[in-house]
């Protein structure tokens, strides 16, 4: 006789729980709310890859080699527990790159003023047709002294900043 909490071998839930959660979970393809994996042919060689999706993306987020089943031919089947770290490797590889981004497009530099400490602060617009930046100069109270609109090529460093404050925040040249 089994307690509630060990699982009867002889039941495979298994099915029930796909059809239950309404996501695939197949040999190739295996999803959740938020991520599809997808055992894809390698076009690089004669392997296997899986991709990861996130949910409403077409382009995969991550793709990284899959292993060979034991025929050495197929792609060895999705399980539970490799969709798991799957979801944690494209999950982080995710907020990197958008950490990266952010740290890309938001760029700031402390110089010295005349008045005490300067934040010289960079944001950039990647729009399409008409990409730009502004730049802006804060006191240590965080109140804004300046703020212009520049090239979305403008190179923010500790001497352009510096520059700039010098200069009294006129509109950097180029």
């Amino acid at each position: 006789m089994n307690d509630d909490h060990t699982p009867d071998p002889s039941q495979d839930d298994s099915q029930n729980d796909t059809q239950e959660s309404g996501f695939a979970q197949e040999p190739r393809l295996w999803q959740n709310e938020t991520w599809t994996a997808k055992v894809i042919k390698n076009d690089d060689d004669d392997g296997w890859a899986v991709a990861m999706f996130k949910d409403g993306e077409s382009e995969a987020a991550l793709i990284g080699p899959w292993t060979m089943g034991r025929d050495k031919k197929n792609p060895k089947p999705l399980d539970g527990n490799a969709f798991i770290t799957l979801v944690k490797t494209a999950s982080e590889f995710v907020r990197r790159s958008e950490q990266q981004l952010h740290a890309t497009l938001h760029q700031s530099v402390t110089v010295n003023g005349e008045a005490g400490r300067i934040t010289v602060l960079l944001d950039i617009v990647p729009d399409d047709d008409n990409p730009y930046a502004t730049l802006s100069a804060q006191d240590e109270g965080s109140d804004v002294l300046a703020e212009v609109r520049v090239s979305a090529g403008f190179k923010l460093n500790r001497n352009t900043a510096q520059a700039w404050v010098d200069a009294g925040f006129e509109k950097p040249k180029g």
